[in-house]
């Protein structure tokens, strides 16, 4: 007896998931970041974000955290973006798993990226001037994006281009 075939989850990507999945990228004012510590083991924390000039994550991150020392050891990350609504269940609402590279800025862009950073999230001005925070910005890789029942889709780094 042979098993049934099974039915893909996955849909094929199409503007509207293209869309949704950029929206949430630019519109996330936090998320959670998940990196490698030295050890290998896996660590998430919850940071403050906004999009970079160029419409991907970017967060202003201190070097005294231990997400930072691990992505300066390793760039490999991935975020979860979205947030659930007021009501309803939380896994009905849209949500990307953002697998990224963490790029530290140069010293040269650093000041303008902090800069633009404060004028879209004002109240990170306590922090963002202190000397061992700095400027990354996330390179997506590839996401998986739920929109909802039955709107799963795997995203490729072309997909999430502003």
């Amino acid at each position: 007896m042979t098993d049934p075939p099974r039915h893909d989850p996955l849909n094929p990507v199409d503007d509207t998931a293209r869309a949704l999945a950029r929206g949430l990228m630019t519109g996330a004012t936090s998320g959670a970041l998940a990196v490698l510590e030295e050890d290998g083991g896996p660590f998430v924390s919850r940071i403050a974000l906004a999009p970079s000039p160029e419409g991907v994550p970017m967060a202003l991150l201190s070097g005294l955290s231990v997400h930072t020392r691990a992505l300066m050891a390793d760039p490999r990350c991935a975020l979860l973006l979205g947030e659930p609504g007021a009501k309803g269940d939380p896994l009905t609402h849209p949500r990307l798993s953002l697998r990224a590279l963490a790029a530290f800025a140069d010293p040269a862009e650093d000041t303008d990226l902090r800069a633009h950073f404060v004028r879209l999230r004002p109240k990170a001005a306590v922090y963002a001037g202190l000397p061992d925070f700095r400027a990354v910005r996330f390179r997506p890789l590839s996401a998986s994006l739920n929109g909802g029942f039955g709107r799963a889709y795997a995203l490729a780094a072309s997909d999430l281009a502003p």
